[in-house]
């Protein structure tokens, strides 16, 4: 049944018609994009789970161009985190890998029009991007630090677009992100400056940097979606002034 429903939402993305779902909508616009990049034209219904496709293009959709590809990285993004940071044991971090691939649910997730590679490759990410930071607490405000504190903050951005359940991976980062700044100001070798400027990283980059990119993918979302369609009516009357084909199309709709 996801399958279904999220193709028809990629379906949507393709046709620019507009929809209501309770998901944010990073996760649906990599589908639509994975979808017209190789050649779908958004014209399949999706009405029911196990429709055949006959001739309509869903491969790319399903995996070859997104899916796999997510779902690949996976593997390689946990053992990086065992082996170069956590365990630091080169079998440690081969068995994790090597469980992570032959796992059943992932392959089976792997396989379908789903958000959940989508979203493990963001809170993988994320986790990798934290404890690659962590391991430059040595060397505060250089390259690689700023490099990784931003990608944990991409990455936050990235979880948190595709599904709420990203607040977990955001809860892990903070957590973590308290325990720096207070054992950093137990430091009595740092003056109150410095501190501030650790602080203020990780406002721009943990909170910011996340809110403004979240922020950005709804800005997309609808800039694409400029075509009446079945979420009109949960919004305002002056929205629906806005899209195409809707019956209040250009609308002088009062404040």
């Amino acid at each position: 049944w996801d399958e279904t429903h999220f193709g028809k939402m990629g379906s949507y993305y393709i046709n620019r018609t507009f929809f209501f779902d309770v998901h944010p909508p990073l996760g649906k616009m990599l589908i639509g994009l994975a979808g017209y990049l190789s050649g779908y034209d958004g014209t399949f219904p999706f009405q029911k789970p196990g429709d055949r496709y006959e001739q309509h293009n869903y491969v790319g959709m399903r995996g070859v161009r997104l899916y796999r590809l997510v779902s690949s990285w996976l593997a390689l993004l946990c053992f990086s985190v065992q082996m170069l940071e956590l365990s630091k044991s080169l079998p440690a971090a081969l068995l994790t890998a090597f469980i992570l691939i032959f796992d059943t649910g992932c392959i089976t997730l792997s396989q379908y029009i789903l958000l959940d590679p989508i979203l493990m490759f963001f809170l993988m990410g994320a986790v990798l991007s934290m404890v690659k930071c962590n391991s430059c607490a040595d060397r505060p405000f250089s390259a690689s630090w700023w490099f990784w504190l931003s990608l944990t903050g991409v990455n936050l951005a990235g979880a948190m677009g595709v599904k709420f359940v990203g607040l977990f991976v955001v809860l892990l980062v903070g957590l973590n992100t308290i325990y720096d700044l207070w054992d950093l100001l137990g430091n009595l070798s740092l003056s109150l400056v410095v501190f501030g400027k650790h602080l203020l990283a990780r406002v721009l980059c943990l909170i910011l940097l996340p809110l403004a990119l979240y922020t950005a993918v709804f800005a997309v979302h609808f800039t694409v979606l400029n075509k009446s369609g079945p979420g009109d009516g949960f919004f305002s009357s002056a929205f629906q002034s806005q899209l195409i084909g809707n019956n209040l199309y250009n609308v002088s709709v009062p404040e």
